[in-house]
């Protein structure tokens, strides 16, 4: 019996000391962890390709590949700025976009809303900038998620002094246990883009070992005006965020 206890009471020391070695390490850890996710700003780097470059139903990479970065740096109060480009096909002699893009996102209850500016800008090509006002608000249903979207342009002198709006609606549905989400969209825009143009999608999506894959339909209806452009086809796309 002494001999047992003098070894229980010899672990327990033993374990109280491991304890108190360990606890600091612990406690340091935990205030990293808990310093980093204090930190007011976010930033991330996207790197996207793909197989065709569709902006609500229309291919402005005329049915290429595209590469599509984009920089992201947000705020805890709900502040972003983000810079997104790609190329596209040759415009009056330019084959880039790049979009600037300043809003604020914040939730409200079970609704999370976006409200935001982009300044579409083509290098060398500066006749085809125009800046567009966006808001959009998204909330789950069941195991999905829901979201509408209005897109205003003001009339200015790049848009033939005309305006455009483009109303929007999207889900997006997890299938199960898989991997995978259903995901579809239907967007109807009438002005200087188009007249009572509608476009649509439906595809899949995942995630697997770090990256998002995204195979989707694309079509439009009375959008005639872009002849091939707007014709169905399917997109495949990959992504990841670092």
């Amino acid at each position: 019996m002494m001999i047992r206890s003098t070894i229980r009471a010899t672990l327990m020391s033993a374990g109280a000391a491991l304890a108190l070695c360990a606890s600091p390490a612990l406690a340091a850890d935990a205030a990293k962890e808990e310093a980093e996710s204090a930190k007011p700003f976010d930033f991330e780097l996207t790197v996207a390709g793909v197989s065709d470059y569709r902006f609500r139903g229309i291919s402005l990479s005329d049915k290429d590949p595209a590469f599509q970065p984009q920089i992201s740096l947000s705020h805890e109060s709900g502040l972003y700025a983000r810079v997104w480009g790609s190329n596209v096909a040759a415009n009056a002699g330019d084959d880039l976009e790049v979009d600037l893009v300043a809003g604020f996102a914040t939730d409200v209850g079970a609704v999370s809303f976006d409200l935001g500016a982009t300044y579409y800008v083509y290098p060398g090509a500066s006749g085809l900038n125009y800046i567009e006002i966006i808001g959009a608000a998204s909330t789950a249903v069941g195991p999905g998620t829901v979201g509408v979207s209005i897109a205003y342009v003001p009339s200015q002198s790049n848009t033939g002094n005309s305006d455009n709006i483009y109303l929007a609606i999207n889900g997006s549905l997890p299938l199960g246990d898989t991997p995978f989400s259903l995901t579809s969209s239907f967007g109807f825009e009438d002005g200087a883009f188009g007249t009572n143009k509608k476009d649509w999608s439906v595809g899949l999506s995942a995630e697997a070992v770090g990256f998002t894959f995204g195979l989707s339909y694309v079509d439009t209806a009375k959008a005639s005006a872009f002849g091939r452009l707007s014709k169905a086809g399917v997109v495949a796309s990959i992504s990841r965020s670092f």
